[in-house]
């Protein structure tokens, strides 16, 4: 009794958070509709979630859906997962960018829902596979909407978002937490982590993933992207990795106009993780349970904006989307 009022509280002042948040996306941007959606979802560990058990602590999150025009033409549409700091501004920027192009969003909140802001300095508030859930969860709702076209929905994600988009690709997650009548009809994933090998990683779903990353990344390095997308290459998949030379972490970010030291940041760039067979992640060094406490994660991490880089991922992502998922 008393979980359901918490979660009851919390759905509410989510939508209050939520509420002002739609107010002031119709205040910045030229949509025809925004719509505030409560998003009831589970919060999961990673083994729960590797293991495939579904009944994990209930959650109720939201998100917020723009449709760029009227009429009732069903719409392509992006479902946007945000880093580790939460819902940011670039998130915001990109969700504009693409109802110009005529592209619904939907900005999901993996967050406030939790009682959380950011997990950039203990990354261990949440599991990090928690997000992929969510992810689907946002799939299934969208593919209901009047709106939306079922069939041209992709998700974009950014660092821990874009670890959760490019990893919501696996068939054997989908199998496990995902409807079988929805699908993904793209991946657009922003400077990920690529760290984590997982049983039957190479087995991804048949559509296009495009992973964009700066090659300057010291918070989540593009070494093990590089690698798995190659591995991903020889298993036949469409996959394709575009680096721009000398950009930083949330490169895509105006705001960040003079560099960032986040210096509390947790960051795993000198872990090498995998899955076990219990569904635990484990250090491939020492075979040891991984914890944020393990002796391989560094604090530090450096985040700044790119304009040449952030230009040419505009560049990148519009030719992408405007082949994918064809808005009119």
């Amino acid at each position: 009794m008393w979980l359901k009022s918490i979660v009851s509280i919390r759905s509410w002042l989510t939508a209050v958070i939520v509420f002002a948040w739609a107010i002031s996306g119709l205040a910045h941007s030229q949509v025809f509709r925004v719509e505030v959606h409560p998003l009831p979802s589970v919060t999961l560990t990673d083994q729960e979630f590797l293991t495939g058990k579904h009944d994990g602590t209930p959650v109720v999150l939201a998100g917020q859906l723009r449709i760029p025009r009227g009429g009732t033409d069903r719409l392509p549409a992006v479902i946007l997962v945000h880093g580790s700091g939460g819902v940011s501004g670039y998130v915001d920027d990109w969700a504009q960018w693409l109802n110009a192009l005529g592209v619904a969003t939907f900005v999901l909140d993996s967050f406030t829902g939790r009682g959380l802001v950011s997990v950039a300095n203990d990354q261990s508030q949440l599991g990090r596979l928690a997000m992929i859930v969510d992810t689907y969860r946002a799939l299934a709702l969208l593919a209901k909407h009047p709106r939306i076209d079922p069939s041209r929905i992709a998700v974009m994600g950014f660092s821990r978002g874009g670890q959760a988009a490019l990893y919501s690709s696996l068939k054997r997650f989908q199998r496990m937490h995902l409807s079988a009548s929805t699908s993904f009809a793209a991946y657009i994933v922003f400077y990920p982590d690529c760290r984590t090998i997982y049983h039957d990683d190479d087995d991804v779903a048949n559509v296009p993933i495009r992973i964009f990353h700066g090659g300057a990344d010291d918070y989540s390095p593009v070494d093990t992207c590089r690698l798995y997308v190659d591995r991903l290459k020889k298993a036949g998949k469409d996959i394709e990795l575009r680096e721009y030379a000398g950009a930083q972490h949330a490169f895509d970010w105006p705001l960040l106009k003079t560099q960032v030291k986040l210096a509390q940041a947790q960051t795993t760039r000198r872990c090498r993780l995998e899955e076990s067979t219990d569904g635990t992640i484990i250090n491939s060094e020492t075979k040891n349970v991984f914890t944020y406490g393990d002796p391989c994660v560094e604090l530090g991490a450096t985040i700044g904006y790119s304009a040449e880089a952030y230009a040419e991922a505009q560049k990148d992502v519009r030719v992408f989307v405007l082949a994918v998922l064809n808005p009119k």
